[in-house]
């Protein structure tokens, strides 16, 4: 059976006469129906009747549903109110602005805003490099989307993607105290993107590029570096390769294998799995068979995008003709950024003794990791309610702190591989074992690590 997961954590507020034992009823309906009871609260106690409200994680809203039919059945229960904890997360929106100067007196309006603002205006009128030091530039970034790849979704578009980008930008702010804010455009035209981020960037220290689908991405971001003075990241790229190449690495150190000598099978080759692709060649991959939805891609296939062509010319040195399940077997590695259940158990099976499995399509991965996990040595998924996330957090709030506060202008591949060794050694020797490859997202030491390292390759 699936796992449950907080991401479908509901709360349902139940009535029952005292004399029915409403708790027990209902706790034991709730985990008989599959669900993960994380909290009960007693609302109401009288003599005649109880009222609870129970929270629980469910597998999906489906499940959901079914444990709320459920209880309806009960006849000594009443359900009052089933509450989606996730979109009551989400009213409102997750992101606010805050003045960071108090706003109290008429002597703080004559500073913060007319007449003495027009000091600063001119100050960065004779100096504009002023602009990092008397405004928000120094410490914000753009979370720019145009909504075509948005998580496993899809093209949904800006204004389905704007949950996400406000999601990102919270994190910025938890894990390395960036401002960063959402600007989810309404064009999928690559002029009229690369035109839009060139006018506003003015206000930004950097630019985070987010669910922009391949192979558009490429240009996108490419052109943007071309003609703008602030780092310009497409984390879906670079963020996800980095995290993939700090936990590969520390995976093949528990199995005892050599990156340049292992089989690695990509499936997914789109924005994130070019840039894992790149990363691994630059740390000595050899062989790596790649795979999208057209089949595997072999050595005489040409392709107009320079990234796509890269990997054509770079991946498959055997250039094997087969299907998917053909080229695990005897493989080292699976790396999957492409969509659920594409990878069977006898799949996993058929792989080299001490293999690894890192299936990372998001929310549900290309293989059951409790299936993966009888047959590979090391298991990681992009699931926060599994062990061994390959999380971009653990990448790019370090990353944009190490940028913002170096002045930095540029993104460079020594820029990216000193960030995953930085994460890599964020799990110590004695802390390294199959369910523990990456350190957590909430280990304070990750971004200040990342951060210097990017800090010290500018």
């Amino acid at each position: 059976m699936a796992s449950t997961s907080p991401g479908y954590g509901i709360t349902i507020r139940i009535e029952g006469s005292a004399s029915s034992q409403p708790v027990a009823l209902a706790t034991t309906t709730i985990t008989s129906a599959g669900a993960t009871i994380t909290a009960l609260d007693i609302v109401e106690s009288h003599l005649e009747k109880v009222v609870i409200d129970v929270t629980c994680d469910t597998i999906d809203s489906e499940h959901a549903e079914k444990i709320a039919i459920a209880l309806a059945k009960n006849p000594e229960l009443t359900v009052r109110k089933v509450s989606d904890r996730t979109f009551l997360l989400h009213l409102g929106g997750k992101i606010e602005i805050a003045s960071k100067v108090p706003l109290k007196t008429r002597d703080d309006l004559s500073r913060a805003y007319t007449p003495g603002v027009a000091r600063i205006c001119q100050a960065i009128v004779d100096d504009p490099a002023d602009a990092r030091r008397l405004t928000i530039k120094r410490n914000t970034v753009a979370v720019v989307t145009d909504g075509s790849a948005v998580l496993g979704l899809g093209n949904i578009g800006p204004a389905a993607a704007l949950p996400v980008m406000e999601g990102k930008a919270a994190l910025f702010k938890r894990f390395a105290d960036v401002d960063a804010w959402p600007v989810c455009l309404d064009t999928q035209d690559v002029d009229e993107i690369v035109r839009t981020v060139q006018l506003i960037a003015p206000v930004y220290g950097g630019i985070n590029l987010e669910d922009i689908s391949a192979p558009r991405c490429f240009e996108v971001e490419r052109r943007l570096r071309d003609l703008l003075d602030i780092p310009v990241f497409h984390d879906d790229q670079h963020g996800t390769a980095i995290v993939v190449l700090a936990a590969l690495r520390n995976a093949l150190k528990l199995v005892k294998k050599d990156l340049g000598a292992v089989k690695i099978i990509l499936l997914g080759v789109g924005a994130a799995g070019n840039a894992i692709a790149r990363l691994l060649v630059l740390n000595g991959a050899t062989n790596i068979i790649g795979f999208n939805h057209h089949g595997v891609i072999t050595r005489d296939m040409k392709s107009e995008d320079s990234m796509q062509q890269w990997f054509i010319d770079t991946s498959n040195p055997k250039n094997f003709k087969g299907d998917i399940s053909g080229a695990m077997k005897g493989a080292d590695v699976f790396i999957g950024v492409s969509a659920p259940n594409l990878i069977s158990e006898s799949d996993a099976a058929s792989m080299a003794p001490g293999s690894i499995i890192f299936a990372l399509a998001n929310p549900d991965p290309e293989i059951d990791p409790v299936i993966a996990r009888k047959h590979a040595a090391v298991v990681a998924t992009g699931r926060s309610d599994q062990p061994n996330q390959i999380n971009n957090v653990l990448a790019f709030p370090g990353i944009f702190r190490g940028l913002l506060d170096a002045n930095a202008h540029k993104i460079t591949d020594k820029l990216l591989v000193a960030a995953a060794e930085a994460i890599a050694d964020c799990v110590l020797p004695e802390q390294l074992n199959a369910s523990f490859i990456v350190p957590s997202v909430f280990d304070p030491s990750v971004t200040k690590a990342v951060a210097a390292a990017v800090k010290k390759s500018v």
